[in-house]
């Protein structure tokens, strides 16, 4: 299943007040894993940026004065996302300001019964505790190394790891076909592979010392040879 993990920073609390979209930032998941596929864009807001608010994203008007103004990534964002459901930390808020500027650019709003809020899934599953993005972080032991300041991307991804533990971890997909006689069968999901291989961690000193420790024991006629895994 294609979702879109997202988040946005903006000039403000109120969509309908004036406050506008400062950043975009967008993770497809498919079956609850990241693809590598993301979108994401600082985006001029066309307005000032309260100090206060800087101060907790970063963004200045300055810094967004020639950025793309969000009419010009709407079809881009809209493109990306399809017909995906979207995934949102208190998405009523991303929503109302999504909607906003699709609205402004002439462009017809995302029904709500696309977004999916993983603050609602937390307060389900753990009522009565802190249901923040970096609460359910530090209840998951998932890093905030990376994040200096609020970034939407940064936030999809770190967000995208909560989804993830929210519906069970890496082992959700663990389940049984036949419930109701013998033979139950266990069936793990397929996981994609990962955008770019993890890196050999074998030095070249071990791998002459596992050859060397092979000869010992039998050279070309051992297991490992035979079955090329060496």
């Amino acid at each position: 299943m294609r979702e879109i993990i997202f988040d946005t920073e903006t000039t403000g609390f109120h969509a309908l007040e004036g406050d506008r979209i400062t950043e975009i930032g967008c993770v497809e998941v498919v079956d609850l894993i990241p693809t590598g596929r993301e979108l994401q864009h600082l985006v001029n807001p066309e307005r000032d940026i309260p100090k206060e608010v800087t101060q907790i994203t970063g963004h200045t008007v300055e810094m967004l004065r020639d950025k793309p103004k969000f009419r010009e990534i709407a079809q881009e964002f809209l493109d990306f996302i399809g017909d995906a459901t979207l995934v949102a930390h208190n998405a009523r808020f991303d929503m109302s300001f999504i909607n906003m500027e699709l609205e402004r650019c002439g462009k017809a709003p995302i029904a709500g019964n696309r977004f999916k809020d993983t603050a609602v899934m937390a307060r389900e599953r753990f009522p009565g505790s802190p249901a923040s993005l970096d609460a359910l972080c530090k209840r998951f032991d998932i890093s905030l190394g990376s994040r200096i300041k609020h970034g939407a991307l940064i936030d999809a991804y770190l967000l995208a790891e909560v989804y993830l533990e929210l519906n069970g971890g890496r082992e959700q997909g663990l389940s049984f076909d036949d419930h109701s006689g013998p033979g139950h069968t266990v069936v793990f999901p397929a996981r994609p592979p990962r955008p770019e291989p993890l890196p050999a961690r074998v030095s070249e000193e071990e791998r002459a010392a596992h050859e060397a420790f092979l000869e010992t024991i039998g050279g070309d006629r051992t297991l490992w040879k035979t079955l090329g895994l060496v």
